[in-house]
């Protein structure tokens, strides 16, 4: 697999949910706090992330519990 496939190529802001489906291979997270998501692998999973930490986790959907700010997805 050559660099340029596993690098994303999109992204999009990040909008909480339970109910809408966000998918992506990373996100960004501006401002500090808990991202909560549901992994591709049906995982619900918390994440205590620092403002400007990126984690690198394929999702598909950031749950309303998440209180960090700022959050860009990508995929």
């Amino acid at each position: 697999m050559a660099l340029n496939d596993q690098i994303p190529s999109h992204a999009a802001a990040v909008t909480p949910s339970d109910s809408v489906s966000q998918n992506g291979c990373s996100i960004f997270v501006g401002g500090a706090g808990n991202v909560v998501m549901l992994t591709e692998g049906g995982d619900t999973v918390t994440f205590a992330a620092q403002a400007g930490a990126t984690i690198v986790q394929r999702f598909v959907r950031i749950l309303a519990a998440s209180t960090a700010t700022l959050m860009v997805r990508q995929w």
